[in-house]
């Protein structure tokens, strides 16, 4: 018996855009059995003719959609007749799946993406950290969620994913997800490690991100100049909380801490190095990276305030998270402080401290836990400060030089 088949072309007429255009819809049918998948393509519906399927008009957009409508359905009706050839049977999923390549030996884009995730899973508290995983399946769910909104599809094909897939990805990040410049460039990041995955694998042949660049703004972290830090240090709380969280945040502005490692330390971590002095030792959650940092004389005195009066070993009173933050918001407004304080601004006001006082940055970047200096280098700002003191340095040497000036001459 003779299998019937026929393509044809057709407005989603339920996703109208914004701009009034509608999705072109291509319908594959076999034997009386259908599939469909998207075109990429989209046309306002006064520019299509419903009976011949194709876009009516003599503008060069109406020709380039007539053009590669006709490509798609010539290729689709090469697939359908190779396949009647080769395959006892043909049916319209086989014809899509091989036109959009996504036969059996290949692997769909979202696939790739939650088995690599679940792999980095399963290699939390080895040689990944949760916060790791967690930023790739926040990932892999905006391309799942661009997927379903640009193209309505429920996954795409490995081979489908282009240079104008992926700025349509950039543009949907920063608009419809509302992503910053870098937060945006952190996901493209993401993103680009599955493709990588997938050129290794020989399942792409060419990098589609081969011309695309993905750029890190940089940003003027925040910090405390120590003027501010002692604002808060000297400071009195009338409650016991804020009191607390002032100790545990001071603490980290003479550590460098991120909150989940200050959360984490416990009286282990706490011991005496090389030099007979007690350093604080561990590995950072984000990273799993050592740190290895100098005691200092204020987070000491600070550790002995609360030594022996909390449970399981712990060191420091640490709240949530959230509850940290929404209390330093608290105690930015009693000291004055007009900058947005939050606990992470403790870190960055260590590394911006020890460098501004000479402390070198291959130091300060082992002390922080950093697997890259280039990291550590964002916090090595020049502070007017350090240009005053550098400059009475300078004038210093002169001395004698500027004692055989004579201005007259």
């Amino acid at each position: 018996m003779k299998s019937t088949f026929k393509t044809l072309f057709y407005l989603k007429r339920n996703a109208i855009r914004k701009d009034g255009k509608m999705p072109i819809i291509a319908r594959i049918t076999v034997d009386g059995k259908i599939s469909q998948f998207s075109t990429k393509l989209e046309i306002n519906p006064q520019n299509w003719n419903v009976d011949s399927g194709k876009a009516i008009g003599r503008t060069q957009e109406i020709q380039q959609i007539n053009t590669l409508l006709d490509e798609i359905k010539a290729s689709v009706h090469k697939i359908y007749h190779e396949q009647q050839r080769r395959d006892s049977v043909v049916t319209s999923e086989k014809v899509k799946n091989e036109f959009l390549g996504m036969s059996q030996s290949q692997m769909g884009l979202l696939e790739l993406f939650q088995k690599h995730n679940e792999d980095v899973f399963s290699l939390i508290g080895k040689s990944k950290s949760k916060a790791t995983y967690q930023k790739y399946e926040v990932s892999r769910k905006h391309v799942q969620s661009f997927l379903k909104t640009k193209y309505n599809l429920s996954d795409i094909s490995l081979k489908e994913v282009n240079h104008m897939f992926i700025t349509d990805f950039e543009v949907y990040l920063m608009t419809t997800c509302k992503c910053g410049a870098n937060t945006t460039a952190k996901f493209m990041q993401f993103f680009k490690r599955i493709i990588i995955i997938a050129k290794n694998n020989g399942w792409i042949q060419t990098d589609p991100f081969a011309n695309y660049k993905i750029r890190l703004k940089k940003v003027d972290r925040g910090y405390l100049t120590q003027e501010e830090i002692s604002k808060i240090m000297n400071k009195k709380f009338s409650t016991k909380r804020l009191e607390q969280v002032r100790d545990i945040f001071v603490f980290s502005c003479f550590c460098g801490l991120a909150y989940i490692d200050v959360k984490k330390l416990r009286a282990e971590n706490i011991r005496t190095s090389f030099d007979g002095n007690l350093w604080i030792m561990g590995k950072r959650e984000k990273t799993d990276v050592s740190f290895n940092i100098p005691l200092l004389e204020i987070p000491q005195k600070i550790l002995d305030k609360y030594k022996g009066t909390l449970p399981e070993n712990m060191i420091l009173p640490v709240p949530s998270n959230q509850k940290m933050n929404a209390y330093l918001k608290e105690i930015g407004d009693l000291c004055g402080i007009k900058k947005e304080i939050s606990f992470h601004l403790a870190r960055h006001s260590f590394a911006t401290l020890t460098l501004s006082k000479g402390v070198s940055i291959e130091s300060v970047s082992k002390m922080l836990g950093h697997t890259n200096i280039k990291t550590t280098q964002i916090y090595a700002r020049i502070t007017d400060a350090k240009i005053g003191n550098d400059m009475a340095k300078f004038a210093g040497k002169l001395k004698d030089l500027e004692t055989t000036f004579d201005i007259n001459l």
